[in-house]
């Protein structure tokens, strides 16, 4: 594969150097540094911006805190990969305290992908060093003159001219950075950022802020890698307190909530999303039909793997990583359903060795697999002429996964501007079957099969989007005609939203939602004794609400409106053709009631805008001007 070869040691080459002035913090409180870092990569300039305690309070950090920030300094309408567009990287209050699966941060930016509000979150121990810079949040903007790593520090953050890391693959760029920066820690992108693939992830220690082409904003700054390191430590407020829920946590942490994780993975989805019916093939053709017994967790748990790991500050383990053609690989269950299901191969070498590809290239593997399943059946349809494409040849997906990723000939120019741009440019015939919300490829989770997760990933601010919405709870859960979902549903399908903005905010990784006995009031204890905060869960229960009303007004801002929450034609029209949920389609009316329902519970108007009442009892009023007064008032 090209750009996997060792790069030459060179000396580093300073572009600019600038030395964060100020020492704000937030009075009263543990957990943050109060301040955020500007850094402007085409001026060569860094600004220090506080944070005050209020602010922190409503929104609390990570995706909160990036989505706030990114609403703040992002400007209307601009282009996700133009200059002024910024990437913010979000850090939380939780991040270096005790308890398990925190170490995590996320990044905002509009995407390049969607155009619409993109929140990723990434575990590893570059939040670790991250929060020690000293800075709650970093908003990088601009464009450097040449490719290039920025270091950060507590000290000094600088620019190095790096031109021979350009075009080289993830785990070769890591071997460099490893050995120039040894004791800290960073995020890169890998070709397919740099070439601007608008479903580009950016990467640290083999985990991905994945979703929504945020690897390609990073690239179009021309910015390689970025380096973090830093001895200013948050205190804890209260620590023999957090010493103790920590504990508690970490034992509920191993216990059977998690224990499919720990034994299989997510991989172990594989196998009961086919028994229901539910898991997507062939472009959502048919769900539970094709032969990918040989995918489940229990098989891939044989030979091929090599590995079972953990996240840092993690107690769970749910990474398994298994052997490939070139290597080795992480698979999750959305990679069996991207790379496998949706583009109906059965060769688990073959799929194996895409997923480490993907991993390479710095691809998201869901709009990957989930864009070639796409162009598969449009080839077979005649809409589409790409030769290498046409019938089925037995070992092909990594070639074509590698075209993507290089952006190389016909086939990886089109297929890495995604499903949408690729579906406009085919046709109308093609957009009705193309798998994608406001952009954002579908994950392995078939609407027809699961109407209320269907609903949530329509009206997710992220596009199709299965972690902010874990609608498939709702549709599993017991006393209740999974196929015919009612009002009572969409209020259970608003909470899942609330309490993932709410996990993505603090941040705790979503295996720990069945480990908590009591959500928010267990949400609580832990800021508390961290914080030092008089918080409570009701005052949880509006920052989770406030997070998802900040994504849509973001969105509103950006021009959306509500015919963007919705489902591909292909769901209201076309009856599944086979499996244990055989003949399923969705009712096209039903769907519309039960999102006017949702905009309801929201407090949002009947087109999907949010309500003046509502951005008052939200204390959100300031952004009401900066989306352009379209809020409509409360009747």
């Amino acid at each position: 594969m090209s750009g996997a070869g060792e790069i030459p040691r060179t000396q580093p080459n300073v572009l600019w150097s600038a030395v964060p002035d100020g020492t704000a913090a937030v009075q009263g409180c543990g957990g943050y540094h109060g301040r955020y870092l500007i850094i402007d990569l085409t001026r060569g300039a860094v600004q220090v911006c506080t944070l005050g305690q209020e602010e922190l309070r409503r929104v609390v950090g990570g995706a909160g805190l990036g989505v706030y920030l990114l609403l703040r300094h992002n400007p209307p309408d601009v282009d996700p990969l133009a200059s002024d567009s910024c990437l913010v990287i979000a850090f939380s209050p939780l991040v270096g305290s005790p308890f398990t699966t925190t170490a995590k941060f996320a990044i905002a930016a509009k995407s390049p992908l969607t155009e619409r509000c993109c929140d990723s979150l990434c575990s590893s121990a570059f939040a670790l060093a991250g929060k020690r810079t000293g800075f709650d949040a970093l908003v990088i903007k601009g464009v450097a003159d040449q490719p290039c790593v920025l270091v950060v520090s507590d000290r000094e953050v600088h620019a190095l001219a790096a031109p021979e890391l350009w075009g080289t693959t993830v785990s070769a760029c890591d071997r460099h950075l490893a050995a120039r920066y040894p004791g800290r820690e960073w995020v890169t992108i890998g070709p397919a950022g740099e070439r601007l693939v608008r479903f580009a992830t950016i990467q640290h220690d083999g985990r991905h802020a994945g979703r929504g082409g945020l690897g390609a904003v990073m690239g179009s700054k021309r910015l390689k890698a970025v380096v973090v390191s830093g001895n200013c430590f948050t205190r804890i407020a209260e620590p023999e307190s957090a010493g103790r829920l920590a504990r508690e946590l970490a034992a509920r942490s191993l216990g059977p909530a998690t224990a499919k994780y720990r034994l299989l993975g997510t991989v172990a989805n594989v196998a009961f999303l086919r028994r229901v019916g539910a898991l997507p093939e062939r472009n959502f053709r048919s769900a539970g039909v094709e032969p990918l017994e040989h995918f489940s967790g229990e098989d891939l748990l044989g030979e091929q793997r090599v590995a079972r790991k953990s996240c840092a500050a993690c107690t769970i383990g749910c990474e398994h990583r298994f052997r490939t053609a070139g290597g080795e690989a992480r698979v999750e269950y959305e990679t069996i359903y991207a790379l496998a299901a949706a583009c109906g191969r059965q060769d688990l070498d073959e799929v194996l060795e895409a997923a480490r590809l993907c991993d390479e290239l710095g691809l998201d593997t869901i709009s990957t697999g989930v864009t070639i399943g796409f162009a598969l059946e449009c080839v077979e349809r005649g809409w589409l002429r790409l030769p290498e494409m046409a019938g089925h040849v037995r070992g092909a997906l990594p070639g074509w996964v590698e075209a993507i990723g290089l952006k190389m000939g016909d086939l990886g120019e089109l297929l890495g501007e995604g499903v949408r741009r690729l579906a406009a440019r085919l046709g109308p015939e093609a957009e009705n079957i193309a798998p994608h919300v406001k952009g954002l490829e579908l994950p392995g989770y078939e609407p027809r099969a699961m109407p209320m997760m269907g609903l949530g990933l329509a009206v997710t601010a992220r596009g199709a989007d299965h972690n902010r919405t874990s609608g498939y709870e709702v549709d599993l859960s017991p006393g209740h005609d999974r196929l015919a979902p009612g009002f009572e549903q969409v209020a259970a399908l608003v909470e899942q939203e609330n309490r993932a903005a709410l996990m993505d905010s603090l941040i705790l990784c979503k295996f720990l939602r069945r480990a908590l006995t009591d959500f928010y009031a267990d949400c609580a204890a832990m800021l508390r004794t961290v914080t030092g905060w008089d918080v409570t869960s009701g005052e949880l229960r509006e920052v989770a609400e406030r997070v998802v009303t900040l994504r849509r007004l973001f969105n509103t801002r950006e021009g959306a409106d509500c015919s963007e929450d919705t489902l591909p034609d292909r769901f209201f029209r076309e009856p599944l053709s086979g499996g244990p949920a055989a003949g399923a389609v969705l009712d096209r009316s039903r769907f519309y009631r039960l999102r006017a329902h949702y905009y309801a519970l929201r407090g949002w108007s009947p087109d999907g805008l949010v309500r003046l009442d509502t951005l008052q009892r939200l204390s959100l009023l300031p952004f009401a001007e900066a989306v352009g007064a379209v809020c409509t008032r409360a009747q």
